[in-house]
């Protein structure tokens, strides 16, 4: 596991009367109130939470419960976050503002932490938890006290890709270096931006087009050592045609298939540079970074730097 890309993993005990919930409860989510339907039978759960640059994604696993924040709580709070529910299993029931949005695996609601709620969660739940700092998603002309408690994501559309990518970054974040975790939480901030666009009607072409690259950004990241890495697979890693591919970078300085020569020799001079890894020989990094024709590596590399890639490492 690469650093600092886990903030803890807390199991809650296997099984607590409510009164012990409701501690849990509020010392790992900032003093909420909580209740359990007014059971007296007891709970079971899990909690994990990882951080991907600024924003922090949460799995939460328990019975059926309830959690508010009072207007009185939410004066207090220091920060500011817009927080994402997107079950993986059960549902979940968002009020803020006098609106309320049921949500179910597929979709996801958002909610303002520094507002009065209640999250209702009337079966046994399994959840992503996502918080965004609020002011990250801030734009002029986008309303967001007016999308709040409403419901995001579907079969398709930006949102659709949102909701893969929270889960994605959730499920690979043991697996990313520091680096690569920020860039896949600025990657979702983009997203849920993006998403609250299309709620809000101010969705265009260009935003589509932004989403779709911000998508095959993310990818390409993921897979950037696998030598099999290409616009065939891409696409049918998307589920998109290979002339989408091509349209989402053409309003850039590059192509898609530069973008991805690109990546490969920014990660293959900073491995190069990199004084912890001058044990690692030329041709390992070459593999790692998805090069399998160590000749056109070679040539690759002097055309983007200028020196062969053992000159650039004696310079370096």
């Amino acid at each position: 596991m690469e650093a600092s890309t886990l903030l803890s993993t807390d199991p809650i005990p296997q099984r607590e009367r409510g009164a012990q919930w409701r501690e849990w409860i509020a010392r790992h989510f900032d003093g909420l109130e909580s209740d359990l339907y007014g059971d007296d039978g007891q709970f079971e759960g899990h909690i994990a939470a990882s951080r991907a640059g600024d924003v922090i994604l949460t799995r939460l696993e328990a019975t059926r419960h309830r959690v508010l924040r009072s207007a009185d709580m939410a004066r207090h709070s220091e920060e500011a976050y817009l927080k994402i529910v997107a079950p993986w299993q059960g549902s979940a029931a968002v009020a803020q503002r006098g609106r309320e949005a049921a949500v179910r695996e597929g979709g996801w609601t958002i909610y303002d932490t520094t507002r009065e709620y209640m999250v209702a969660n009337p079966e046994r739940t399994d959840h992503l938890i996502v918080m965004v700092p609020k002011a990250q998603l801030a734009m002029p002309g986008l309303p967001l006290d007016a999308l709040m408690a409403r419901r995001v994501g579907g079969a398709s559309g930006i949102s659709r890709v949102a909701l893969e990518t929270m889960r994605n970054t959730y499920q690979e974040l043991p697996h990313m270096s520091e680096q690569a975790a920020r860039g896949a939480g600025e990657l979702i901030v983009q997203l849920v931006r993006l998403s609250l666009m299309e709620v809000s009607g101010q969705q265009t072409g260009q935003t589509q087009r932004e989403a779709l690259r911000d998508r095959i950004r993310a990818h390409v990241a993921r897979h950037l050592g696998d030598p099999g890495l290409s616009i065939d697979s891409i696409a049918l890693a998307l589920n998109c045609s290979k002339r989408h591919l091509h349209n989402a970078f053409a309003d850039g300085e590059d192509t898609l298939h530069a973008y991805i020569l690109g990546e490969r020799m920014t990660a293959c001079a900073a491995a190069l540079r990199d004084p912890t890894q001058a044990h690692r020989g030329v041709t390992d990094i070459a593999l790692s970074c998805g090069f399998g024709n160590l000749s056109h590596f070679s040539r690759a590399f002097r055309r983007f730097t200028g020196e062969s890639p053992s000159e650039f490492r004696r310079a370096a």
